[in-house]
């Protein structure tokens, strides 16, 4: 009886090491798509949802204003929440709160201009995705907003996990319009080994600073690449060991809840602690095109092919 007892034991404590390690992630889309401007913008609304469906993946969406371009592109963000997936606030001009020319003040307006068109859709959810994960150059800035979202009922919707899909975006988009889809289908491989690649990088420094694994949260954009690959992503991280929950389940994880007291405030959460921590080595901004250039002109991916 005593074997069993140890054995059960073992095997319990097994699991238990099993979940707080296991990878897990959340899909998270930002801006939405504006049909007076995207001709294809429904198709590929609705591409990225079937693709969410198909793998039974709960996501949320953040739309702005501006990226919408009136009634039919918020038409678009409404289906998003018909079939079941949350729908925040990324304010309506997209402006960033770590601009000098950019007053809290202007700010708070954008969100509030946002809240009033917003907060009538399905699966509404007062949080607020700051454009360009930026939260403030000030600090007057960043304890700002933090108290008007505390006095307004918002949550802030941070992500673990920060990615250059908008620059891969650009760079298929581009071999697509020139008539070269084998070279866009290498974006897309290039694109899918750079999140994995992210992911891998923050996952580890979320081990380094918070000496264990969150729920992670990861950045997306309504866009073409996504809605052309995003079936491929999926199947990517699951091949690699990941397992996908809603952001409203992740966003539950302590790490999204406690604020974090870095300036220039914003970047992924984790990056964040980590500055505070002062782990050497962290870009600055963490993400952007720079970063990824050299390794698209390797593989003949660049310079981008030019349209009469």
């Amino acid at each position: 009886m005593r074997k069993k007892l140890q054995l059960l034991s073992a095997l319990f404590f097994a699991v238990l090491s099993a979940v707080a390690t296991a990878q897990t992630l959340s899909l998270t889309f930002d801006d939405g798509l504006n049909p007076d401007k995207q001709p294809l913008a429904a198709s590929w609304n609705q591409a990225i949802l079937d693709g969410l469906k198909n793998t039974n993946i709960t996501a949320m969406v953040f739309p702005a204003l501006d990226r919408l371009g009136g009634e039919a592109g918020l038409a678009l963000i409404q289906q998003w929440g018909e079939q079941g997936h949350a729908v925040g606030n990324h304010t309506s001009k997209h402006r960033s709160l770590a601009s000098p020319q950019l007053s809290l003040n202007d700010f708070i307006a954008d969100v509030a201009e946002a809240d009033v068109v917003l907060n009538t859709l399905p699966n509404w959810m007062p949080m607020l995705r700051f454009p360009y994960l930026k939260e403030g150059d000030t600090v007057e800035k960043r304890d700002g907003i933090r108290e008007w979202m505390r006095q307004h009922g918002y949550k802030a919707a941070p992500v673990s996990i920060d990615a250059s899909d908008w620059y891969y975006n650009q760079v298929y988009s581009a071999w697509m319009d020139a008539g070269e889809p084998a070279k866009a289908q290498q974006v897309q491989a290039a694109y899918i080994e750079h999140l994995l690649d992210r992911a891998t990088y923050y996952d580890n420094l979320a081990m380094q600073v918070l000496e264990r694994r969150p729920a992670h949260v990861l950045l997306l954009h309504t866009n073409r690449i996504n809605a052309e690959t995003i079936p491929d992503v999926i199947e990517a991280f699951t091949q690699n060991g990941w397992s996908f929950v809603p952001p409203l389940q992740a966003f539950n994880d302590p790490l999204y809840v406690a604020d974090v007291d870095s300036l220039p405030a914003g970047e992924s959460i984790i990056w964040a602690n980590a500055k505070i921590k002062g782990v050497e080595g962290l870009r600055y901004p963490a993400e952007d095109s720079v970063y990824e250039e050299p390794h698209l002109k390797a593989l003949g991916l660049l310079p981008l092919p030019t349209t009469e």
